[in-house]
């Protein structure tokens, strides 16, 4: 089972990339995220590696930091999406983007990747919501410096913070900032946020 490989860039394609390790080059299935990064890295790079086996075929997705491949992880539980479905939402949408669709429930977000639909949106969102808190803990990204968890913006945070020390869950809590936040508009403060949170909670 390969878990991380380090070496150099080599060359890439529409959803992959190859990393030549002392001489071998590893196909590696990757976000256009991930990508990118690559593709702008100077020397060594360091990938997470999701190995998967389907029909006697050995895949191996990548990922540049452990977030990530959280994500797809909690993803590929889903029925219907696989590892290149995966892959295509978190070349759409960041985690931390990921996380407040799910959170909102904004299913529309969702469909912006390629192969999900309306119903396999829906799926996603449902099975998913109350589990966006499941990555909650600092990860370290290859190199081994520290990713921060997927968190709203500062304002949308205190209001999730207000609304967790009234007794709702987290998970809750966040959810219904998510949605008040899209309702109200960038520039909310965090009392219009609390607010708003609250009406969605009592709704």
């Amino acid at each position: 089972m390969i878990g991380k490989l380090t070496g150099s860039f080599d060359s890439a394609g529409e959803d992959w990339a190859v990393i030549d390790c002392a001489g071998v080059g590893w196909l590696v299935h990757c976000s256009g995220r991930t990508l990118g990064r690559l593709q702008s890295s100077a020397g060594p790079v360091s990938l997470l590696v999701e190995t998967r086996f389907r029909e006697g075929e050995i895949t191996l997705y990548g990922f540049w930091d452990g977030t990530e491949r959280d994500w797809f992880r909690l993803l590929t539980t889903v029925q219907g999406v696989g590892g290149r479905v995966a892959q295509a939402i978190l070349t759409v949408l960041s985690p931390d983007e990921l996380t407040l669709a799910i959170a909102a429930e904004d299913k529309k977000r969702l469909t912006m990747a390629d192969g999900v639909g309306p119903k396999l949106a829906g799926r996603i969102v449902s099975e998913l919501r109350d589990r966006v808190g499941a990555i909650a803990a600092p990860v370290a990204r290859p190199t081994g410096t520290k990713v921060r968890p997927a968190t709203p913006p500062p304002a949308s945070e205190d209001a999730v913070s207000a609304l967790v020390n009234l007794g709702f869950a987290r998970v809750e809590a966040f959810g219904a900032v998510a949605r008040a936040s899209q309702s109200i508009g960038d520039g909310a403060t965090v009392e219009a946020l609390v607010k708003a949170g609250l009406r969605e909670l009592a709704g």
